[in-house]
């Protein structure tokens, strides 16, 4: 893997982290509410493990597993 790749995934990493911090916090507000609409928290919900599969696929393209 060149550099620029490597840097452009970790940036992509960063930024999806942050994302996904930020989801948790907008689910964590929704369920607070007991009016919350729970349609909407199921959606942010299966954002949040689809960002979260996403994450862990860059992780494992930057450290791939050793064999020993």
């Amino acid at each position: 893997m060149e550099r620029r790749d490597e840097r452009e995934l970790r940036e992509e990493l960063v930024n999806m982290r942050a994302e996904h911090r930020q989801l948790d916090c907008e689910i964590v507000a929704l369920e607070g509410n007991p009016s919350a609409d729970q349609l909407l928290i199921k959606r942010l919900k299966k954002k949040k493990l689809i960002l979260k599969d996403r994450i862990t696929a860059i992780e494992d393209r930057l450290l791939p597993d050793i064999i020993a």
